[in-house]
């Protein structure tokens, strides 16, 4: 790969970095518990991703890439290994909840839109659809969840009804800070794939923005973005759904597969980013 001056990726830092601090800030974290939760992260992706022919990267050449003592990079390594926890799934869930009534024929009414449920029950109702696909988090909390976000509510009657397809955490809530993390870490996963591996093993990214549109038309373009991106993402959802693991694939190790669509709307930053 040919040598980019440090400058430059200096400047794509300082840009990727100013939407993660302004988020970061706003949670009340500070530049010095940022740059020591970078510490860990440095020494993890040195270890796996740098070794030679396969294997976990050796302290002194992680210790050569990162600039971090041997000392530091043994006791991070310590540290990365003492930690068991994983991300809440909570979003996922509700999601695939959503899905499940969107898709399901046994919680769709004759014009394939989804039933008005009550909360509990046998089929159909709330509680047999979480039973089928409400994952890990617990009942109660992913109907709190799924009420305080506005992606269902309590109709008539009582019944719960399904206000959208796809669940957006409650803005700010820690379900959506996680969701930042998990979609920001997608997309640069994916940016980082196509500026270093080969033309055959890049994956699909794209994007179509234009500086010179007028002020006016920036409402009508919300709504054709939200409405053909909601239409486009409901096809890839109906896709993947075709292609899920059943029970009966029993020899079938499971991959993660997706897509991301945003809007874009507001200038780049102008000038040096310093």
């Amino acid at each position: 790969m040919e040598s980019v001056e440090k400058e430059t990726i200096y400047d794509a830092c300082r840009l990727l970095l100013r939407p993660v601090v302004s988020l970061i800030m706003k949670c009340g974290i500070t530049w010095k518990e940022f740059s020591d939760l970078a510490k860990p992260v440095f020494v993890q992706v040195a270890t796996e991703q740098f070794g030679i022919r396969g294997r976990p990267t050796n302290v002194s050449r992680v210790s050569i890439l990162t600039g971090i003592s041997r000392k530091e990079v043994t006791r991070q390594r310590k540290l990365l290994a003492s930690v068991s926890g994983t991300s809440s799934t909570k979003t996922n869930d509700a999601t695939r909840l959503l899905a499940g009534w969107h898709q399901d024929p046994a919680y769709q009414d004759s014009s394939g839109a989804p039933l008005p449920l009550v909360e509990r029950g046998p089929v159909p109702s709330f509680e047999s659809l979480f039973q089928s696909y409400g994952g890990d988090t617990p009942f109660q909390t992913l109907l709190k969840e799924l009420r305080a976000a506005g992606s269902i509510a309590a109709a008539d009657g009582g019944k719960l009804v399904a206000l959208r397809r796809y669940h957006m955490p409650a803005a700010m809530s820690e379900e959506n800070v996680r969701l930042f993390g998990s979609n920001l870490f997608d997309h640069a996963t994916t940016l980082e794939r196509n500026v270093t591996a080969r033309k055959d093993k890049r994956r699909f990214e794209g994007f179509a923005a234009d500086e010179c549109i007028r002020p006016a038309a920036a409402e009508e373009f919300r709504h054709f973005v939200d409405e053909r991106g909601q239409k486009f993402l409901e096809e890839v959802d109906d896709w993947l759904n075709r292609h899920r693991v059943t029970e009966k694939d029993t020899d079938c190790v499971p991959i993660r597969l997706g897509v991301g669509v945003y809007a874009i709307d507001g200038q780049l930053p102008i000038g040096k980013q310093s």
